[in-house]
């Protein structure tokens, strides 16, 4: 099936891989092109047999309970991301020569002849943050654009949808970038890489092999960060077009083809006439909502790859001042008694957290959930200064606890042996008692949320509902 795109897919056998979020979008739209399409899931619950119901109404074949088995005559697969690529059902389209393709795959072959070019961004933190920061500077600069891809927005949708685009703010995840093998961007940028998913990909250089698939066939710029050597090695690695760039970013200050920070300011030497002895300015760090370090690194990613669309800077700046975060990311709470409160349940994995203390001098941390087989070392031993104390929740806060042992010994720890709804209160009531005047107590759990919660989302709610209630209490 090549790699261009495709057109006619009258009479071809399309199996589609999983239900749900994208497996349904996707057999309907092969099945309306006039595929033969067959479902194949693993799963046989009522949820899915409803779903199959209105996928067989259209003529749609649907086999529940067996997603190992490759239907006879397959010439393709469109597979959910999550689907591991060890799954027996992938085995079996390797040894027949039948592609597998992601949602994003087919997308991408979908595009019609004059579609919208992709600035897409991927890395293990801050690939929402940076997407959305992306698409306020576009529309700042006058362009139709959105937000799109693993940010919640089907890229399906957006393709195939009646409303036309300039451009496209693209969030990749390393699922969707494995099953993409054709994607080629306008330019991409890969924010960071820290160990995540590895029960998916099976190993760390698998993981950085995917996210690095990105940059493949860039055009104009290929944005990695220069305080994290393993984003510049993909660059090195990948196949881009002639006279694509290697653009860095930077919290100090730039160097030439880079963007930085000097006094300030955020500044482009980069996309300026003579980079040797130019620098343009974009905006200023109080322009950045919040503008704690990893967030600045963040608007400089975003303002990277406006920049290699053309954009000029003063939307780089208005961009970034009309850009509001999501909830639950480093998000302030209220201030008591001379203390932050700041929520940052989001932070579910040990480089998410490590960003998040590094933003402030004197912590109380509120940390614990489920590790997901994460090690904690490294994060406490880099953030132990920065530490007034400790609050541990959650299944796995043992390991957090063992790991302050080794490496931050002085530093207070509170054990709340608790998982009941009451105990988010219980832990910011001993926050509070722990901090001082000009601390921040930081909910930074670095781990995720469900043996207590049913996503980070609900748990940085109840923080800041314990919080007020503490206010109100005060």
């Amino acid at each position: 099936m090549g790699s261009g795109q495709v057109t006619d897919w009258q009479g071809k056998n399309v199996t589609v891989a999983g239900l749900g979020v994208s497996g349904i979008p996707a057999a309907k739209v092969l099945h309306a092109r006039g595929a033969n399409v067959t479902v194949v899931n693993d799963g046989d619950d009522a949820r899915a047999r409803a779903q199959a119901a209105e996928l067989e109404a259209l003529g749609i074949t649907v086999r529940l309970g067996d997603g190992a088995t490759l239907p006879e005559g397959t010439e393709l697969i469109v597979t959910a991301p999550g689907w591991k690529p060890d799954k027996p059902l992938f085995a079996a389209a390797h040894e027949a020569g039948v592609p597998v393709w992601g949602d994003v795959e087919l997308a991408w072959r979908l595009r019609g002849p004059d579609a919208a070019p992709w600035l897409a961004v991927t890395g293990t933190n801050g690939k929402t943050t940076t997407v959305q920061m992306l698409a306020a500077i576009l529309e700042a600069a006058g362009l139709r654009t959105a937000a799109v891809g693993n940010i919640g927005v089907s890229l399906l949708d957006v393709v195939l949808g009646e409303e036309q685009y300039d451009v496209l703010a693209v969030e990749l995840s390393s699922y969707q970038l494995h099953w993409a093998p054709s994607l080629r961007a306008h330019s991409a940028a890969v924010l960071n890489l820290a160990p995540d998913h590895l029960d998916w990909h099976g190993s760390m250089e698998a993981y950085a092999r995917d996210k690095g698939r990105i940059y493949e066939g860039n055009r104009v710029a290929c944005v990695y960060n220069v305080a994290d050597k393993a984003t510049e090695d993909l660059v090195r690695e990948a196949d881009v077009e002639e006279g694509c760039r290697a653009i860095g970013f930077t919290l100090g200050t730039p160097g030439p083809s880079q963007l930085g920070v000097v006094e300030g300011i955020l500044v482009d030497r980069a996309f300026v006439e003579n980079r040797q002895k130019n620098a343009q300015e974009l905006a200023e760090v109080a322009d950045v909502n919040p503008p704690a370090p990893h967030n600045i690194a963040n608007a400089l990613a975003a303002a990277a790859l406006a920049r290699a669309y053309g954009v000029p800077a003063k939307a780089v700046r208005d961009g970034l001042r009309a850009f509001t975060p999501d909830a639950h990311r480093i998000a302030h709470v209220a201030d008591l008694d001379g203390v932050a409160y700041v929520d940052d349940s989001k932070a579910t994995n040990t480089h998410a957290a490590q960003a998040s203390l590094a933003a402030y001098e004197s912590v109380v941390w509120i940390a614990g959930g489920l590790a997901k087989g994460a090690v904690f070392d490294e994060l406490v031993a880099k953030s132990a200064e920065r530490l007034r104390a400790v609050v541990l929740i959650g299944a796995d806060r043992a390991l957090i606890r063992e790991a302050l042992a080794r490496h931050a010994p002085e530093v207070p720890v509170v054990d709340l042996d608790r998982t009941d709804t009451g105990a988010m209160l219980a832990a910011v009531q001993e926050a509070k008692r722990l901090a001082e005047p000009g601390d921040t107590v930081l909910l930074a759990p670095a781990c995720a949320s469900m043996d207590m919660f049913v996503n980070y989302n609900q748990r940085g709610d109840v923080f800041a509902e314990a919080v007020r209630e503490l206010g109100a209490g005060a």
